[in-house]
């Protein structure tokens, strides 16, 4: 009865595990212009080079208007492989 109850939670865990990893990984442009249809609340990385030396641009639909989406902007610490 052990492996039939395993193999009835492998599905749901299997699919929970992929649901938490997809939602990890930010989304990359390298133009702002890329960046087609921004939904309210997401955040996009955006690597342009107009910010400093070890920051990344981040945008952000921030508001609903009658035109669309507002989009804010900021420099954020690029998050990446720690140096030694």
């Amino acid at each position: 009865m052990t492996t039939k109850a395993a193999r009835c939670l492998a599905l749901p865990a299997g699919l929970a595990l992929c649901l938490i990893a997809t939602a990890a990984f930010a989304q990359a442009f390298s133009r702002e212009q890329d960046i087609a249809d921004l939904r309210l609340g997401q955040r996009v990385l955006v690597d342009d080079g107009s910010c400093p030396a070890g920051q990344i641009k981040e945008v952000q639909g921030s508001q609903m208007t009658t035109s669309g989406v507002l989009r804010t902007r900021k420099c954020i610490p690029r998050l990446g492989t720690k140096k030694r």
